[in-house]
């Protein structure tokens, strides 16, 4: 009979930051469990989380699966049966580990396996009970659980231990209203739950049947149990109690915008109640961003912004208490964060006391790393770079957006100074209490020296792009530093061997290389890539490093470079015909990239990416190289005539496309190419007897083969 089915781990307040995955993960496993074992094939399920509990309810679940035919392969026929048809030893043997006997024998099958006959054993397999299920079900689904870190506890008995990420004190397992026989982590199903610790009407809830799990939580426990509408009554409470806030300010208000925050104070509360708290508008004076964060980090509070993005002394407390009279946990709240925010305008008065000049020689006292020296040694390093990066850029072809050569020795002056007080912040007492301002405090630092225009803004934004979609820095200074900064890191780790494997990448340099590819292409900077390597890499001291790594950062960084363009929806072929040239000017690819999409567009375009493969893979069975030369002379047949014409014709306006930058227009002149290609290896004999004629023609498709490559290796299109 098919029934609806319920189980719940009631648990010690669980790890916050983790529950969401947990309780999407029990759901996941237990439902995929049981409907591997055939007893919930058509189930709907629903997922329960809560600081204390985690739970899974499945809608159509049967009391037994149906039983299951299942052929099994025993041995070739030629080892079970003797030249008489009768029975081997080996065949008994196999049949009594299956539990059958010899007069098992007739009934086997003869099946085809490969080239012979094998011997198949048939049998119906009987469908697990639902006690089965459910125990197995649940034993995989503890041991799947993403459990960051285990605790051991001891069960009742005062003996025995039990692992598991919380200690659990209770056991649901419920179909419809009967409780199912299991047992987990040492505990015993029934239908008895716990509710919210101080609101619930009573201590025990006994759970009628497994459809009244959710409602009578919340009417006989005050608690919401599903993750997904407690979130959304938060979110309610917050917009509501905003508006509250707002109409009393004067003003239109919003809460922060926060995912992850406003995850955790989900798994931390069962009966969210939102209420609004103040603090004193003094604060105010100290950067918004240190007491967010405070407020964030330490608090839990929702922040409440003014419509331009300026923070308030308003803040939101989402509460997991619904008393009467809600001022004393206002009063509670508000008295907490007083103290915080104390902190926080004492570091910032404490801090403006030094300038960040006075605190660089204090960066040769702080290890950045023990085979790389201090963070003023990098700091160096970095001011290096970033002298190269200007140099570079007055090499550049294209102007770098217009910069004249005076206004590019300015640039190199405030390079060096942001470059040399970028990481001075790390010193602060405000940076030492909240690490993720390192930057931000900065920039306040240096406006309140009054450093020059630009200086304060790259400090802050050398760090960027911290993260996929982060903004890129706002000025030049800050561009330059914040790709002088990640290739300091690059090549330094590279350098000494950390190079990331696997999953493992502890200093985030995936990250820092999509910083430096983004910087290059989205900022349209003309400097090559190689260039750039080798500026990093001669910024530090001869002999530490290992400039041979060189190599394998630039294929690293192209490694980053291809599954960035394939997430953005660019195919694997386009992605690997443009970038198997590794194009050094990475601003280049996003043209190249079109161009090559726009060609495979193109009716010609099989016939010439096949064509392309085929004069490639000629060229390289050629002994020594071949030069791209023709000698019209010694094209003797007619079809090698009409390909040296047209390849007369058509390369000019390739080429000077290519020039241009119109990859577009360069590939899409390739087109008239198709048919003389063709008709060229239809009937003339590449590796003709006469040798000169042979190196010709060889000759030709070398000049085809360039020709046709400059944007893009188009044989990667090749079916």
């Amino acid at each position: 009979m098919h029934k609806n089915l319920l189980v719940e781990l009631f648990v010690e307040e669980l790890p916050p930051k983790s529950l969401k995955k947990l309780g999407e993960s029990f759901a996941a496993s237990f439902s995929a469990s049981l409907k591997a074992q055939g007893l919930a094939e058509a189930s709907a399920v629903t997922s329960f989380a809560t600081p204390r509990r985690l739970a899974v309810h499945m809608t159509q679940v049967t009391g037994k699966a149906a039983d299951k035919a299942v052929s099994q392969k025993l041995m070739p026929a030629s080892v079970g049966l003797d030249a008489s048809g009768q029975a081997t030893p080996a065949l008994l043997k196999k049949l009594a580990s299956l539990g059958a006997g010899p007069e098992a024998v007739p009934s086997l099958s003869r099946k085809p396996d490969g080239k012979a006959e094998a011997l198949f054993f048939d049998s119906m397999v009987p469908g697990a009970s639902l006690a089965e299920g459910v125990q197995k079900a649940l034993i995989e689904t503890i041991a799947k659980l993403p459990i960051a870190k285990v605790m051991g506890y001891q069960k009742a008995d005062g003996w025995s231990t039990v692992h598991f990420v919380r200690p659990a004190h209770g056991l649901i397992a419920l179909h419809g209203a009967d409780i199912v026989p299991v047992t987990a982590l040492g505990l015993t199903a029934g239908r008895i739950t716990h509710g919210h610790r101080f609101e619930a009407a009573a201590d025990s809830i006994s759970i009628n049947d497994a459809d009244s799990y959710a409602a009578q939580l919340e009417a006989e426990g005050a608690v919401i149990a599903s993750f997904a509408a407690r979130r959304a009554e938060i979110t309610k409470q917050i917009a509501a109690a905003a508006q509250v806030a707002g109409t009393a300010a004067g003003a239109n208000l919003k809460p922060i915008d926060d995912d992850a925050l406003l995850d955790e104070v989900t798994a931390l509360v069962e009966r969210p109640n939102v209420l609004i708290g103040t603090f004193e508008s003094e604060y105010l004076d100290v950067p918004q961003e240190c007491l967010i964060l405070t407020m964030k980090a330490n608090q839990k509070y929702f922040p409440l912004l003014e419509s331009a993005g300026k923070l308030t002394n308003k803040f939101l407390i989402v509460s997991n208490i619904r008393p009467a009279d809600a001022s004393k946990v206002v009063g509670g709240n508000e008295r907490v964060v007083r103290p915080r925010l104390a902190d926080a305008k004492f570091f910032f008065d404490q801090d403006r006391k030094k300038t960040l000049e006075s605190r660089v020689p204090g960066l040769a006292r702080v290890v950045y790393h023990n085979k790389l020296g201090t963070q003023g040694e990098r700091a160096e390093r970095v001011r290096a770079i970033g002298h190269a990066v200007v140099n570079l850029l007055r090499m550049a072809v294209v102007p770098y957006t217009a910069l004249a050569k005076d206004e590019l020795d300015v640039l190199d002056s405030k390079v060096q100074e942001a470059a040399r007080l970028a990481k001075t912040d790390l010193l602060t007492d405000m940076v030492g209490e909240f690490p993720e301002l390192q930057g931000i405090m900065g920039a306040y630092y240096a406006r309140h020296e009054g450093l020059r225009d630009g200086v304060a803004i790259a400090i802050e934004d050398h760090y960027k792009p911290r993260f996929a979609g982060d903004a890129l820095p706002r000025n030049h200074t800050g561009t330059v530093v914040a790709l002088a900064d990640k290739l300091e890191t690059l090549a330094g780790l590279f350098g000494i061997g950390q190079i990331p494997s696997g999953d493992k990448d502890p200093f985030a340099l995936r990250r820092h290389a999509l910083g430096v590819i983004r910087i290059l292409i989205e900022k349209n900077l003309a400097i090559g890539l190689g260039a750039l390597v080798d500026a990093a890499f001669r910024a530090f001291p001869a002999d530490s490093v290992d400039l041979n790594t060189a190599p394998k950062l630039i294929e690293f960084m192209f490694d980053r470079l291809a599954n960035q363009l394939r997430e953005q929806g660019f195919s694997a072929q386009e992605v690997d015909a443009v970038l198997a040239l590794r194009p050094d000017q990475l601003r280049d690819i996003p043209k190249r990239l079109a161009a090559v999409r726009a060609f495979a567009a193109l009716p010609e375009s099989a016939a010439l990416a096949a064509a392309n493969k085929r004069v490639g893979n000629i060229l390289k069975k050629v002994e020594g190289a071949v030069q791209a030369t023709v000698d019209p002379a010694l094209l003797v047949e007619a079809e090698e005539k009409a390909l040296g014409n047209a390849l007369a014709a058509v390369k000019p306006d390739a080429d000077a496309a290519f020039e241009r930058g119109d990859y577009t227009a360069s590939l899409k002149a390739l087109a008239a190419l198709r048919e003389p290609v063709d008709a060229f290896f239809e009937k003339v004999m590449v590796n003709a007897e006469d040798a000169k004629l042979r190196a010709n023609r060889l000759g030709l498709l070398a000049t085809l083969h360039a020709a046709m490559n400059r944007v893009a290796d188009l044989s990667r299109l090749a079916a």
